[in-house]
């Protein structure tokens, strides 16, 4: 079999599963996940946001330098 043909799903008809078995399996597998604890979730998201914190003040310093290098560069003063 080609990696198309896998991609695509094998040429044998495969039966397909019920509704309700999809949501019992949906639910089985729900069950399964370790949920992360109050704790845990307080210190994600101050890590997310420290993390987003400095990106965006990267983001903006770069964008102010990149800015007045253009402005010094395209704004010449023209007047002779």
């Amino acid at each position: 079999m080609s990696d198309s043909d896998a991609a695509r799903g094998s040429s044998d008809k495969q039966e397909r599963t019920g509704i309700l078995a999809f949501f019992r399996q949906v639910i089985a597998e729900l069950r399964k996940v370790v949920w992360p604890t109050q704790s845990e979730l307080v210190t994600y998201f101050i890590v997310v946001m420290v993390f987003v914190i400095v990106v965006m003040t990267l983001v903006s310093l770069l964008d102010l330098g990149f800015g007045k290098l253009v402005f010094e560069i395209f704004a010449t003063n023209t007047t002779q």
